[in-house]
């Protein structure tokens, strides 16, 4: 039987094989990472300290304005775009993908992802 680890790094796996997705992560809702799919060229520990304080801060802000918890955060740039959605109450699941990625295709790619997390990490 797969590890748990070995499980979460094939939710990664399928991910990316939606084609637009180049990078994906798997972080701790404080920042740590848990399982990551990420070229060597990016520290990876960076990256997902950066995009759980990235999501955290937008909480606070749709919080504190009265609107409730984001579901996700894009963040869009000329070289690729980097969404983070919840994924539970203990994770994150992080993609980096191409400029000209299809969107709609890559959020509910993400929306599966970010449940089969949840499930695998109860809660």
């Amino acid at each position: 039987m797969a590890s748990l680890r070995e499980m979460l790094e094939n939710v990664l796996k399928d991910l990316k094989s939606v084609g637009d997705v180049e990078a994906s992560a798997i972080v701790s809702r404080d920042g740590l990472l848990i399982a990551a799919d990420i070229p060597q060229s990016v520290n990876a520990e960076a990256f997902a300290a950066m995009t759980a304080t990235m999501l955290g801060a937008a909480e606070t802000a749709t919080s504190e304005l009265g609107k409730g918890i984001p579901d996700r955060v894009i963040v869009e740039g000329k070289d690729g775009k980097i969404i983070a959605t919840g994924a539970g109450s203990k994770a994150l699941l992080v993609a980096m993908t191409t400029p000209k990625a299809n969107l709609g295709l890559v959020l509910l790619e993400l929306g599966r992802a970010s449940e089969k997390v949840k499930e695998l990490l109860k809660g």
